[in-house]
């Protein structure tokens, strides 16, 4: 008789865990507390338009090649990936825009217009992101770090790339203008980090953007969501929605199974969360089965950002703008909007933008002759003590007045859908400790073996996938760690 294995939530983490242990002869069951998959991911349908609620960067799609592979199917059989050209536009304070992509030659171009005494130093920097991706993805994604001896093993190899300087100082021994090593150090914001404290490691994104490209899932992200489930199903697998856990039942260190909210209880014989961590541990598990993991500790430990978005629909296209696909707007005032969102946890007046055009790529996600787009801000999460009640309408209100002057001429006249989540979304929705958008901070210390582990170190029947636990927030992190989950339970790793 297979081994029966329970499914918290239905995110990236959970349905390429789900997929794979299916694969490998698991009887699986995923319980989702919304009426859709998705988790982070879920589609929002308002007035003949789909939002992607995010990620909306799709990087290293071979990960998700290889979830279908392993269960002897081919992804191109149930989803699309188109690359986009540039990988991002990325616009400074005054409205002139820097492009890159894979192409050497164009990005040196790019960095010509800019500041011509930065091409050798892009190339140098460049040269050195190989190194840290080796070690940093290809060596130790897959790694869970269970033990400290593990990461004993890999430190000295980690002080050799640097990994304790941020991202952004790496950046800047090789980039001089301003600008420019802003838009070689944003990526930590992708994965809820600030460029100014994440470590170096992550400067590894940039490679692996440049090797296997940024891309679009035709169909919008929940068209991945879609396939994967699908998948899952055609594997015999169980997905129960408007299903929510209420207690991860623990006796004697040993799971037993879960308590949903309406008093069911399911039996397992191992569980995988991909509910936020710290969430996990605080609400999920009665305090007298946690010996690590602490209400105090989960208290003292750094957690990523929020943020605020607004997912609106026009009755009239913008291909006439400087826009593409993706867009990165960023303000005049940088290491201090950061430093109010991640240190003194404020709301500020001023934003950085990530402003998302999906139907320059895929008109069929909007009604015929408009427009979805999809604009994101940073801002603290809850303890920075902001009312969203009273401050989401006048924020929404600055934003799009900002991009109505800039960037999308008569764009609030020409709004036919709109809808907005805040950090009070994050935490009542997606159950984010802190509404914070991608649980615990990628800091060194919160890094590796230093971040919640893949096994739960209070259970060894419990296993983590997802943002919160090893290797960390983003596409490649989260599907790295439903892999560590599969070696996991079939015992590939002890």
């Amino acid at each position: 008789m297979s081994k029966k294995v329970l499914v918290i939530g239905t995110g990236f983490g959970a349905l390429g865990a789900a997929a794979r242990l299916l694969a490998r002869g698991f009887d699986v069951e995923m319980f989702e507390k919304r009426d859709k998959p998705g988790g982070r991911a879920y589609v929002y349908e308002v007035n003949g338009f789909k939002f992607d609620g995010g990620p909306t960067v799709i990087t290293a799609p071979f990960m998700f090649d290889d979830i279908f592979a392993a269960a002897g199917r081919k992804r191109e059989d149930y989803i699309d990936f188109v690359p986009c050209q540039p990988f991002y536009r990325i616009f400074d304070h005054q409205g002139q825009f820097f492009d890159y992509n894979s192409d050497e030659e164009f990005t040196l171009k790019e960095i010509e217009k800019r500041n011509p005494a930065d091409k050798q130093g892009y190339l140098d920097f460049l040269a050195t992101t190989k190194a840290i991706f080796d070690k940093g993805f290809t060596e130790l994604a897959d790694v869970p770090f269970l033990k400290f001896t593990d990461m004993l093993k890999v430190a000295p190899d980690l002080i050799k790339l640097q990994s304790y300087k941020s991202v952004y100082k790496y950046v800047s021994q090789f980039i001089q203008d301003d600008f420019l090593r802003r838009c070689f150090s944003f990526h930590p914001l992708l994965v809820g980090g600030n460029p100014f404290d994440t470590t170096s490691i992550y400067a590894m994104i940039h490679y692996l953007e440049r090797e296997w490209g940024v891309h679009y899932a035709m169909g919008g992200t929940g068209a991945i969501v879609k396939a994967l489930t699908n998948l899952i199903e055609d594997l015999g697998g169980k997905i129960h929605l408007n299903a929510e856990v209420d207690e991860i039942v623990i006796e004697n260190r040993i799971t037993k199974g879960l308590r949903l909210k309406d008093g069911s209880f399911h039996p397992a014989d191992a569980v995988v969360s991909n509910a936020d961590v710290p969430f996990t541990y605080r609400h999920l598990i009665k305090e007298e089965n946690r010996r690590k993991y602490t209400n105090r500790k989960l208290d003292r430990m750094h957690y990523s950002m929020s943020l605020f978005v607004i997912y609106f629909g026009t009755k009239k296209r913008y291909l006439d703008t400087k826009l593409k696909h993706h867009n990165i707007i960023l303000g005049e005032r940088y290491k201090g909007l950061l430093k109010d969102i991640f240190h003194e946890k404020t709301l500020s007046e001023d934003f950085s933008l990530y402003l998302h055009m999906p139907t320059i790529t895929d008109p069929t996600i909007a009604p015929d002759g408009c427009e979805s787009f999809y604009v994101l801000s940073p801002v603290p999460h809850l303890d920075s003590g902001t009312d969203w009640t009273k401050a989401a309408k006048p924020y929404r209100d600055a934003i799009m007045q900002f991009l109505e002057d800039n960037y999308l001429p008569d764009l609030q006249e020409n709004i036919v859908a709109e809808h907005y989540i805040d950090p009070i979304h994050f935490e009542r929705d997606l159950n984010s400790f802190r509404g914070s958008a991608f649980s615990v901070e990628p800091l060194l210390t919160q890094s590796a073996w230093f971040r919640p582990h893949n096994r739960s170190e209070e259970s060894p029947n419990l296993y983590f996938v997802g943002a919160g636990t090893h290797p960390g927030a983003g596409l490649p992190g989260v599907l790295s760690s439903s892999k560590i989950a599969e070696k996991l339970l079939t015992g590939e790793i002890a």
